[in-house]
C-alpha cells in the first residue's frame, strides 16, 4: 500500500473529513494529500494548516535548549528566577487525594524537570482524582481553547495555587510542563513566546507557517470531533475562530499552527544533529538530550506505553505497539496530528488531520499511519 493509498482510505473509511502525511528519508519525501480542509470544503493541499495540539511540545524544548546554550537558562538552576509564582511549592500528600492536604516541596523546581514533565504539575493516569478538576477548571488543560485561557501572569498566579502531583524529580505527570516552560522562555527573553520561538527555531529553519495564530484562512483546515453517533463530525473550531488571532495566552503545551513542510524542516534539523542548510541551530549534544528517555511514567500510565520521556516528546523503549520503533523521537496531538524522528532509519514521518483524539475510534487514522511508516 502507498502512502497515497493509505490516506485515500482514511478518508473513505469515514475516520477524518481529510488530512495530509509526509514521510521523508534522505532525499526521498513523499506527501499525500486526501480529503477535504472542512466538511464539503476545499480539498486538502500539501500547505493546508493545521491546529498541531502536543506536537508544539517538541519545538519548545529544542527553543529551550538554544537558550541553554546560550547561557540564557541552565538545565538545573531553579524556576524560581523566572517564575517566582513556584517558589515555594507544596506537593499533595496522595494524588487521589483532598487537594489541600499537602507537604511542603523537597527541594526547587528546575528547567529539567519542565522538559521532563517530572516538576510535579500536570495529569496523572487516574482522572478523577481531585486536583484534575483544578487543572481543567483553573488553568484549562485538555482540549486546546486558546481564546478562553487567561494571560501568563494570571495563568501562572493560578498555577502557583495548585499543588504538585508528586515532589519535583520523582514522578512523571503529562502536559502542563510545556505550558510553564513556554511562560519560562518568555520571561527569560522578555517578549512573548512566539517571538521566542520565531528567533530560535521558526525563522533559523524556514518555518513560515508556524505561529500561534493562522497566517492564512483560507488554508486553514476547519476542526472537529466526532459526534454522538459515532458515525459524523461535529464542529468544534472553523478557520476564521480561535486560532485566527493571537491568543492571550501562546500554549507551549499545544498551541501552535503549521504544515508537514515545516514540521519536517523541525524532523529534519533534529536528524541531523542540530543543523539546517549548513547553519548549525542547536549542538548535537542538545539534539541528543531531547530524543534520550530521562523518565518513565509507572505503569499503566495511559500516555506513555513502552516509551520514556525526553525533552518534550516521547522516546520509544520497545515495540510493545505496532507503531513504535525503538529509539524514534516524537509524539502525537490530540486534534489528530503525529510527528516523529526516528533516528536510526533517518526519517520523519508527519501525519496532520483535524479530528479530536478522544477515543480509540479517533485515533485509529493516527495509529493506521504510525503503523504502516513502522512496517516500512
Amino acid at each position: 500500500m502507498s502512502l497515497q493509498e493509505l490516506v485515500d482510505a482514511q478518508c473513505r473509511a469515514g475516520r477524518v473529513p481529510g488530512a495530509v502525511a509526509l514521510v521523508a528519508s534522505g532525499d526521498e519525501v513523499e506527501v499525500a494529500c486526501a480529503g477535504a480542509r472542512a466538511i464539503d470544503g476545499e480539498p486538502m493541499s500539501r500547505d493546508t494548516l493545521f491546529r498541531i495540539a502536543s506536537i508544539t511540545k517538541p519545538i519548545v524544548a529544542a527553543a529551550t535548549m538554544v537558550l541553554v546554550e546560550r547561557g540564557n537558562l541552565t538545565l538545573d538552576e531553579s524556576v524560581e528566577r523566572l517564575l517566582p509564582e513556584l517558589a515555594d511549592p507544596v506537593v499533595l500528600r496522595a494524588v487521589d487525594g483532598p487537594v489541600d492536604d499537602v507537604v511542603p516541596a523537597a527541594r526547587a523546581i528546575t528547567v529539567r524537570d519542565l522538559l521532563t514533565f517530572q516538576a510535579g504539575h500536570g495529569f496523572p493516569p487516574d482522572f478523577t482524582a481531585p486536583v484534575v478538576a483544578l487543572l481543567i477548571g483553573e488553568l484549562l488543560q485538555g482540549p486546546p481553547q486558546p481564546q478562553k485561557v487567561p494571560p501568563p501572569d494570571e495563568w501562572m498566579a493560578r498555577l502557583g495555587r495548585i499543588p504538585l502531583l508528586h515532589q519535583p524529580g520523582e514522578g512523571w505527570t503529562y502536559n502542563a510542563g510545556s505550558d510553564v516552560l513556554g511562560v519560562l522562555l518568555a520571561r527569560a527573553e522578555g517578549k512573548a513566546l512566539g517571538d521566542v520561538l520565531a528567533d530560535t527555531i521558526l525563522d533559523p529553519l524556514g518555518m513560515s507557517d508556524t505561529a500561534f495564530a493562522a497566517s492564512d484562512l483560507d488554508r486553514f483546515a476547519s476542526y472537529y470531533r466526532r459526534d454522538t453517533s459515532g458515525s459524523g463530525f461535529e464542529l468544534v473550531d472553523p478557520p476564521d475562530g480561535q486560532w485566527a488571532s493571537a491568543p492571550p495566552f501562546p500554549s507551549g503545551a499545544g498551541g501552535l499552527v503549521s504544515t508537514v513542510d515545516d514540521w519536517c524542516a523541525f524532523g529534519r534539523m533534529l536528524l541531523a544533529g542540530g543543523e539546517h542548510d549548513g547553519r548549525r541551530v542547536l549542538t548535537a549534544e542538545s539534539v541528543e538530550q531531547m530524543m534520550t528517555s530521562h523518565a518513565e511514567a509507572e505503569p499503566g500510565n495511559p500516555f506513555l506505553q513502552g516509551q520514556g520521556w525526553g525533552f518534550g516528546g516521547s522516546v520509544d523503549l520497545d515495540r510493545s505497539a505496532p507503531w513504535t520503533v525503538p529509539g524514534r523521537y516524537g509524539w502525537i496531538g490530540g486534534t489528530g496530528t503525529a510527528g516523529y524522528v526516528t533516528p536510526s532509519l533517518g526519517r520523519v514521518s508527519v501525519w496532520l488531520s483535524q479530528v479530536e483524539l478522544a477515543g480509540s475510534d479517533d485515533f485509529s487514522a493516527v495509529g493506521e499511519f504510525l503503523t504502516w511508516v513502522a512496517g516500512r
